[in-house]
């Protein structure tokens, strides 16, 4: 009978939503807030904080965009190097000057062709 009154409680009775001292419902902060109180505070160069914890590389690789819809880019076209969805916009891309196809690679921070 004693062990089954023992028995571990995951939920704290005693917490709740309101402090029963103050009276005073709790507040919830956004991270914004956080990250905002936690630069006023006086912090060691050693100290973690949401700000200063730095996640690993991703294993999956990138997804790749087309640079003329903005759709999912399964290919490459090898010409121009600019990559596209589907075979209505690689006929759009064999159309394009080499200005334009140079500005498309510009914006996405591609090298440019030679």
């Amino acid at each position: 009978m004693e062990n089954e009154a023992e028995k571990p409680v995951f939920k704290k009775k005693n917490l709740s939503e309101v402090n029963p001292i103050v009276g005073k419902k709790r507040q919830w902060k956004s991270l914004k807030q956080i990250l905002a109180h936690e630069k006023t505070l006086p912090w060691k160069e050693s100290d973690v904080t949401y700000s200063s914890v730095n996640a690993p590389p991703s294993l999956k690789p990138a997804k790749k965009y087309s640079d003329i819809s903005g759709l999912i880019a399964p290919y490459t076209d090898p010409h121009t190097k600019l990559r596209y969805h589907n075979a209505e916009e690689y006929q759009t891309i064999r159309t394009f000057p080499m200005d334009l196809t140079a500005g498309y690679l510009a914006l996405r921070g591609a090298s440019s062709i030679v």
